[in-house]
């Protein structure tokens, strides 16, 4: 049974940072492509950074890019975003999700496995 599991959300002032965690079990990790997703309230999910198997390229959406780092660490099965100069735009529940397959992806329908989602909130 694949899980994926997300940490490290939470309430933050404006310009603040935040780092992101999502711990994976129940598939051979490093075989997967990594994101991060968000949605805010009525709004529709949205791509916010996606990582290959060794880490070797990256790929951010364009609110976020030289914000945010996505990393992962595949001996320990897990993915993180670290998020500085946080706004309250960035306001939503961040999801990590999993695909098997060699290219990123900003459709989410692409991905296979998804977590349960931690809330971020930048408000003063």
């Amino acid at each position: 049974q694949v899980q994926l599991v997300e940490s490290g959300g939470g309430l933050v002032q404006p310009g603040g940072s935040l780092r992101l965690s999502c711990a994976a079990s129940g598939l051979t990790f490093s075989t997967y492509i990594l994101a991060w997703f968000r949605q805010a309230p009525g709004k529709e999910r949205e791509f916010v950074a996606a990582i290959t198997w060794s880490g070797g390229s990256t790929n951010y959406a364009d609110s976020v890019k030289g914000r945010s780092t996505i990393a992962r660490d595949n001996a320990k099965n897990t993915v993180s975003l670290q998020m500085n100069g946080l706004k309250p735009e960035d306001t939503a529940v961040y999801y990590c999700a999993a695909r098997l397959w060699n290219t990123t992806s900003t459709y989410p329908s692409t991905y296979t496995y998804w977590g349960q989602g931690t809330q971020v909130t930048v408000s003063s």
